[in-house]
């Protein structure tokens, strides 16, 4: 680890980190999380749905606006001009889950890892909300960055 990881400056004192001097990159990164119901819940939310409407339409929507409001919602993160958002929510009919998946884009100083993290947590959290009602025993689970790019470092996380 590098004695740069920090947001306090000489004085102890909370900062954003000055990303001035960095070069403006190309970045990416995707993350992943899920929302696991037991098998009867999963089963009527998949035939019926649920009075509130399209869970995944509506989660979808959810996470691309998390992303974009990231700087609002994790103290001392930077706003940054997201160039694109990709997410995508699919059934896990085995597993009686919801897998969602995104990939956040932009050219700039900083990467996007936050803005995806951001993304599927608010995505799971719009699950969650919308299916309470028919289960609240449901679990978000293995949410995690999967890879990112651009800036000094890439990284891709190894499958298991």
């Amino acid at each position: 680890m590098t004695d740069k990881l920090t947001h306090f400056d000489e004085k102890g004192r909370a900062q954003m980190v000055d990303v001035s001097a960095k070069a403006d990159t190309d970045r990416h990164a995707v993350a992943s999380g899920r929302v696991v119901f037991s098998k009867s819940s999963y089963e009527i939310i998949r035939s019926k749905g649920v009075k509130k409407g399209d869970i995944g339409k509506i989660a979808e929507l959810a996470g691309i606006m998390g992303a974009k409001r990231t700087s609002d919602l994790i103290p001392l993160c930077h706003p940054l001009p997201i160039t694109g958002v990709n997410l995508e929510i699919l059934p896990d009919d085995e597993q009686h889950a919801f897998n969602v998946t995104v990939k956040v884009k932009t050219t700039g100083k900083t990467g996007v890892e936050m803005e995806a993290l951001t993304a599927v947590m608010t995505a799971c959290l719009t699950v969650y909300d919308m299916a309470k009602a028919v289960d609240k025993s449901m679990t978000i689970e293995d949410v995690k960055l999967l890879e990112k790019s651009g800036g000094k470092s890439d990284f891709t996380r190894e499958a298991k």
